[in-house]
């Protein structure tokens, strides 16, 4: 892991005509509608009876995010994302990191596939619908629960030469100068030391420990599962061995624009690119004993997962325990967030 320079970030979604996503028991109702050849409007309508109030950080409605929220596939083959992939705070939210979606009422997001994802080839994509959106009961910004985005495709014509120029703009290098100086420095240094400490107990926990520990967050205990996640975590260990090599440039400025509201900080996998962002440094502590909290350790762990080399996880639109409780077996072993807080509850003794 390195401090270092880096480029410009935004997020995104492919061209497709006008879908509806399957509500699987949410009050949610999206529908993606073309705009121009790359760029997508998502309207999301609340079809409950009530108000409803959601967390917009890292979904459709965050324009940072919102090409997280979908896989693209062409011939049956899943295209690389490399867009950002995010920590957000889950506990002393404002009110600005939420959105009332009225009753019957319709809200509007639009962002561009184009950027995050290489359609230079054109032609036929699908489209498919990812992740589950948070919410907090009214007069709270406490997160109560999820409901799910997920499960649709739709079918896409991409013009390639027209999408590989948006590509080329987004993508283009800002140089810029190491940032990570004073208080900065020597908190990153000592999360990352912290890192490799927990990562390092933590893959012999996967490994060796207790098999009901493994379950409760990885919902499976076989020998291949312990040895995924054994694996994942050696590899952090090892990424967080150095300040000075590894695979990965860390900044500790919102380099990309990405550090909206509840943003501690956010990874650029297929640039190696990690960011911490001010609130990192603001509302967390080097290292916590409270199980299930939010830290700067884990939270470097939780970027670091996110690296392609490490092991590319997602975010699912969903974090913290009750998040890592609503997901599958499959999806915990690809999910950032499990690994932070098995990593947490290994050092704590949750």
């Amino acid at each position: 892991m390195k401090f270092s320079a880096g480029i410009s970030l935004f997020a995104a979604v492919a061209s497709a005509i006008s879908v509806d996503l399957a509500k699987r028991d949410t009050p949610l109702d999206v529908k993606l509608e073309m705009v121009g050849n790359t760029a997508v409007k998502a309207s999301i309508t609340n079809t409950g009876a009530t108000d409803l109030k959601v967390f917009k950080t890292g979904t459709f409605l965050d324009e940072n995010s919102a090409t997280e929220k979908v896989a693209i596939y062409q011939g049956g083959n899943k295209l690389e994302f490399d867009g950002i992939r995010l920590r957000v705070m889950t506990t002393g939210l404002d009110e600005e990191a939420f959105q009332i979606i009225p009753a019957g009422e319709t809200v509007e997001a639009t962002f561009d596939v184009g950027q995050v994802y290489d359609l230079s080839a054109g032609g036929k994509y699908d489209v498919v619908s990812l992740g589950a959106v948070s919410y907090a009961e009214a007069n709270t910004t406490e997160l109560a629960g999820v409901y799910s985005v997920a499960g649709s495709t739709v079918a896409a014509e991409v013009d390639g030469a027209a999408a590989s120029a948006v590509r080329r703009r987004f993508h283009k290098r800002i140089d810029v100068q190491s940032d990570c100086t004073g208080t900065k420095l020597t908190a990153s240094n000592t999360a990352i030391s912290n890192c490799r400490s927990l990562a390092a107990a933590a893959a012999t926990a996967a490994s060796s420990g207790a098999a009901a520990k493994v379950t409760e967050y990885f919902k499976s205990s076989t020998t291949s599962t312990r040895s995924t996640v054994a694996a994942v975590f050696q590899r952090v260990a090892t990424e967080c061995g150095s300040t000075s090599t590894g695979v990965s440039d860390l900044y500790c400025s919102d380099v990309y624009g990405a550090c909206s509201s509840g943003v501690l900080a956010y990874t650029l996998p297929s640039q190696s690119y990690m960011v911490n962002c001010n609130l990192y440094f603001t509302a967390l502590s080097a290292l916590t004993r409270t199980c299930h909290g939010q830290d700067q350790a884990t939270t470097t762990l939780h970027e670091s997962t996110h690296l392609s080399q490490i092991a590319g996880t997602d975010d699912y639109g969903t974090y913290g325990y009750s998040g890592v409780q609503s997901l599958s077996a499959a999806q915990n072993l690809r999910h950032a967030d499990t690994y932070a807080l098995f990593a947490n509850a290994i050092y704590v003794g949750c």
